[in-house]
C-alpha cells in the first residue's frame, strides 16, 4: 500500500513523503527510520507514488541487471542492495530497496524479503528467486529473467510503436474534419445564403450538419468526450472479462498471429520457469497469473491434468495450447529432458513470426488509413466547391 506522510523537514516546513508500506504502522516505522517528525499519515489517494512516473518508475529489469553486476563483483547480497539504494537519486525507489536491506538484516531470506512488498515485486520475479536460493545459483537466475524481460518488451514495443503512428493520424484527422465542419463551412453556408440559389443535396446535408456543430459545439464536444469515455470503458471491461481476447481471436487473420503472441508470452514465461529449477506443476500455476483470462482458464485446466499424469505436450495439445510446431518441439523437448528449452525456443519462433506480420500490417495499414482520412478532407472540401463549380457555370 502506498501511505501519505506529513513530516516536519530540518527548515521547520511542511513536507509531504510518500512511502511504500503493509499498514500505517509499517509506514511509521519507516518514516522514524528516516528521522523526520511525523504529522500525519494516511493512505495515499493517487495512483502512483511521486517519483514513480514516467522515466523514474521502480524497474525491475534495470534492479536485477544492478544485482546481477554487483554480485558478479564479489558482493555480498546485503552489500549489493545498500550500493543500489546509495546510487540511487528517487526517495520512493530507496525506499523499497532499503525495505530489502532491513529484511535483509533481520534474517529473512531474499525471497521472503521480495514477498512483503508485491506491488513491486511480482509472485513471477519472487518463486524464480525462491527457488534460486535452493540451488544457490542467484546470478545465473537474475541473467535468466533479464533475457526473459527483455524478449517480452522487445515484442510489446514493437505492438505499442505500430499504434502510435495511425493514433497520430485519426487523431489530427478527426481535428481536421471537426475543424471543417465546425468553422470552415459555416462560413460557406453564409456565402451561400446570400446567392439565394439552390444548393446541390449533398452540399446543403453537410451545409446543415455544419450549422448544427457549430450552434452546438459545446454538446457535441460535450458528447464525443462522453462517448470516447464510454468506449474505453467497455474496451477496459471487455478486456478484464477476456470478451475482448475473444473477439480479436476470431477475427480472420489478426486472430492468428494475437493467438501465437499469448503462446509466446506463456511458452517464454514457462521455460524459464522450468529452467529455473521450478517443478512443472507449479510453474504452470505461477505462468497462469501472468496469462490473459482465457489462456489462464485453459493452463488451470492443463496442470490439472499434468498433476493428473499427463505429459505436457497432450494437456497442451488437449486445450488448444499448441500449434503443429510447438507440439513437435515439446514432444522432443519431453523425450530429451529440456522441456524449459523446447519452450523458449518455440517462443523465439513465434516472435520472429510476430514481428514480421506487424512490419507487414503496419506497411499496409499506414498508407490505407491515410487514404480514408484524405478522402475523408477531400470530400468535404469538393461538396464546399459545388456550389461555386454551379455558379461559375451559370455565370458562363
Amino acid at each position: 500500500m502506498r501511505f501519505e506522510v506529513l513530516s516536519l523537514s530540518g527548515e521547520n516546513t511542511i513536507e509531504r513523503r510518500w512511502l511504500e508500506a503493509q499498514d500505517e504502522t509499517d509506514a511509521r516505522r519507516q518514516a522514524s527510520d528516516l528521522a523526520i517528525t511525523v504529522f500525519r499519515v494516511r493512505k495515499s489517494r493517487s495512483l502512483e507514488l511521486p517519483g514513480f512516473g514516467a522515466g523514474s518508475r521502480f524497474s525491475l529489469v534495470l534492479f536485477s541487471q544492478e544485482l546481477l553486476a554487483l554480485l558478479n563483483a564479489g558482493l555480498s547480497l546485503v552489500e549489493c542492495i545498500d550500493a543500489i539504494g546509495e546510487k540511487d537519486e528517487s526517495l520512493a525507489r530507496r525506499n523499497v530497496v532499503a525495505r530489502l536491506g532491513r529484511a535483509l538484516r533481520e534474517g529473512s531470506k531474499l525471497s521472503a524479503a521480495l514477498a512483503q512488498q508485491p506491488l513491486m515485486f511480482p509472485a513471477l520475479y519472487v518463486g524464480l528467486i525462491e527457488a534460486a536460493e535452493g540451488t544457490s545459483d542467484l546470478p545465473k537466475t537474475l541473467t535468466r529473467y533479464i533475457d526473459y524481460q527483455t524478449r517480452i518488451d522487445s515484442v510489446r514495443s514493437k505492438l505499442v510503436s505500430a499504434g502510435i503512428y495511425p493514433s497520430i493520424l485519426l487523431i489530427v484527422g478527426g481535428g481536421v474534419t471537426m475543424f471543417l465542419m465546425g468553422f470552415v463551412v459555416p462560413r460557406f453556408a453564409s456565402v451561400y445564403k446570400d446567392t439565394g440559389r439552390e444548393l446541390p443535396g449533398l452540399s446543403r446535408v453537410m451545409i446543415e450538419v455544419g450549422d448544427f456543430v457549430s450552434s452546438n459545439a459545446l454538446a457535441v464536444a460535450s458528447t464525443a468526450i462522453i462517448v470516447l469515455a464510454l468506449l474505453g470503458w467497455l474496451l477496459l471491461r471487455s478486456y478484464r472479462s477476456g470478451a475482448f481476447e475473444r473477439l480479436i481471436t476470431s477475427l480472420p487473420g489478426i486472430g492468428r498471429y494475437f493467438h501465437l503472441y499469448e503462446l509466446s508470452r506463456l511458452y517464454l514465461t514457462l521455460g524459464m520457469l522450468i529452467e529455473g529449477g521450478i517443478p512443472l506443476v507449479r510453474a504452470l500455476r505461477t505462468s497462469a497469473r501472468v496469462a490473459s483470462i482465457s489462456t489462464r482458464e485453459r493452463l488451470v485446466a492443463a496442470s490439472e491434468q499434468v498433476e493428473s499424469g499427463s505429459p505436457l505436450s497432450d494437456a497442451f495439445q488437449q486445450h488448444q495450447l499448441t500449434t503443429g510446431v510447438s507440439l513437435r518441439m515439446l514432444r522432443a523437448g519431453e523425450r530429451s529432458g529440456e522441456v524449459g528449452t523446447m519452450l523458449t525456443r518455440a517462443a523465439v519462433f513465434y516472435d520472429g513470426d510476430i514481428s514480421r506480420f506487424i512490419d507487414r500490417f503496419t506497411r499496409a495499414f499506414e498508407p490505407t488509413l491515410m487514404v480514408v482520412i484524405g478522402a475523408i478532407v477531400g470530400l468535404i472540401v469538393v461538396m464546399l466547391y459545388m456550389p461555386i463549380f454551379d455558379l461559375a457555370g451559370s455565370l458562363q
